[in-house]
């Protein structure tokens, strides 16, 4: 499938270039070997690179030594998460409330180092709940979640994904498990992540660059292409990880991409004609 936009001038004069992770840059344990020479052609020509994840069952310590283990050699400052912009969140808007977190202990850990005032399941209330990704989660977990916000807890989520891929597949995500907590309690959880404005804003901050100046890619429409969509940032969707072509044709306006290529590898071509 061919992009849908012929004018690579659109991606080739932004200053930074975001990347989501699994299904763009590798899948699972598979590195794509064309995203690495991507991202190296990027920093060689002075432009800047940030790796951003939805997947905040890992701290961004955990992504720093994966991508160097698989060949990225990320940079200090190159790398943010889901869970850093809901810490960020309730450190900013919510200092000193009580939080009950779903999540690993990773994560958890996380959140206490960063300063949230964290209590465990057997708390007799607390003032928010927030759910994430969590490969440890159990139903003591999900039961004591429900019961903080049956009682009035305000629900936060670090990111809406539904399924995180994997070599062979899919395995529930974040989403999946808030969709429990919403069928359980009948509250929507106010997430955090792509695509939400929270999100764009960090970046803005972080990296000091506008909205205006930053293309995303990424392979979901729901989350990396209606960030950009939504709030001003070039969206170009590859066809490596999630979506399908069919998927493309019956996307809204909010989740249609401005570009679309099969892989990074497409893009490297078109923008720096090598083969």
């Amino acid at each position: 499938m061919e992009f849908i936009n012929p004018n690579i001038n659109e991606i080739a004069n932004k200053k930074l270039y975001i990347f989501d992770m699994d299904g763009t840059i590798y899948l699972g344990g598979i590195v794509f070997d064309f995203a690495i020479k991507f991202i190296e052609n990027l920093r060689a020509s002075g432009r800047r690179v940030l790796f951003f994840t939805n997947n905040a069952s890992h701290t961004t310590e955990f992504y720093y030594s994966k991508l160097e283990r698989l060949g990225f050699s990320p940079r200090e400052g190159e790398i943010m998460t889901s869970g850093d912009v809901t810490i960020e969140y309730l450190k900013n808007h919510r200092a000193g409330k009580s939080v009950y977190l779903i999540g690993t202990d990773e994560l958890v850990d996380d959140f206490k180092r960063r300063g949230i005032n964290l209590v465990d399941e057997d708390a007799e209330n607390c003032d928010i709940v927030v759910s994430s990704f969590d490969t440890t989660l159990t139903y003591e977990k999900l039961n004591a979640a429900c019961r903080f916000v049956r009682d009035g807890a305000e629900y936060l989520s670090t990111h809406p994904d539904f399924n995180c891929p994997v070599e062979n597949g899919f395995i529930p995500d974040s989403g999946a498990i808030a969709a429990f907590i919403t069928a359980s309690t009948g509250k929507t959880p106010t997430y955090f992540g792509k695509p939400y404005k929270e999100t764009v804003e960090m970046i803005e901050e972080v990296c000091g660059v506008d909205r205006k100046d930053t293309v995303i890619f990424g392979d979901r429409l729901y989350t990396d292409i209606a960030l950009g969509k939504k709030h001003g940032v070039c969206a170009v969707l590859v066809l490596s990880g999630e979506t399908l072509p069919e998927d493309v044709e019956a996307a809204s306006d909010a989740e249609k991409p401005d570009f679309v290529f099969n892989s990074l590898d497409d893009v490297n071509k078109s923008m720096f004609e090598v083969e």
